[in-house]
């Protein structure tokens, strides 16, 4: 897996889900920083969505994963973080994808639509795949924002 520092957090729907791929990320020997939820009393996605989004963005961490029910709320709400690039991603093809094409820095995942098995292979494959960059991707991540 690459090196550095990774963010995690998932609502409560995710929490279960983060706490076995934190425990992944840890054992691979990589820096992880949690934040958040600490169990699986409701808490509102927004937060955790945002609270990764602004740790990469500033560079705390190289790279984030998020988790809500669907990957959808928390993906958005990454999203709104400026130089936030968070893709949600189904399986191992979307997860190289949006490394290769669209340099996605936060992977967002779907606890409720992803058994544990699907979600390590997104996890593994999104953070082994480096963005090749060239002038057509580049580009194109640029007008990202």
């Amino acid at each position: 897996m690459s090196e550095g520092t990774i963010a995690i957090a998932a609502d409560h729907a995710g929490y279960a889900l983060k706490e076995v791929l934190k425990e992944e990320l840890e054992a691979c020997g990589l820096d992880v920083i949690d934040l958040g939820t600490d169990s699986d009393a409701s808490v509102d996605y927004p937060d955790f969505g945002r609270a990764v989004g602004e740790a990469v963005a500033c560079g705390d961490a190289a790279r984030g994963v998020i988790i809500c029910g669907t990957g959808i709320g928390i993906s958005i709400a990454a999203n709104r973080i400026a130089g936030v690039r968070a893709a949600l991603c189904h399986d191992a093809t979307s997860a190289r994808l949006a490394r290769e094409h669209n340099d996605a820095n936060v992977l967002a995942l779907g606890a409720r639509l992803l058994g544990p098995e699907v979600a390590h292979d997104c996890l593994r494959i999104f953070l082994d795949t480096a963005f090749p960059g060239g002038e057509r991707h580049d580009r194109r991540v640029r007008k990202l924002g």
